[in-house]
């Protein structure tokens, strides 16, 4: 799971969050496109930090996605964004 760390790492970093779950969905995806048989392809993402305060839901997805750019240009195909203020 050293995608899902990285992601865990990179979030916790930025926004301090209160509350973090990270889901690998990968297996729910196999044979799609972007699937690797060793997973770590597919995540969905619920984060709720005080940096999301005031922000819109898509201003709190842009964050996180800047965030994790280089796994978004890597290894993850898809990213499910649930981002709140606490």
């Amino acid at each position: 799971m050293i995608v899902a760390q990285n992601i865990r790492s990179k979030l916790t970093e930025a926004f301090e969050p209160v509350s973090l779950s990270i889901t690998d969905e990968s297996s729910q995806h196999a044979g799609h496109i972007g699937a690797r048989p060793e997973g770590e392809t597919h995540f969905r993402v619920v984060i709720v930090a005080g940096a999301f305060a005031g922000k819109s839901r898509v201003d709190c997805q842009r964050m996180v996605y800047a965030v994790l750019a280089d796994e978004l240009a890597g290894p993850v195909h898809a990213l499910s964004v649930s981002a709140k203020a606490s």
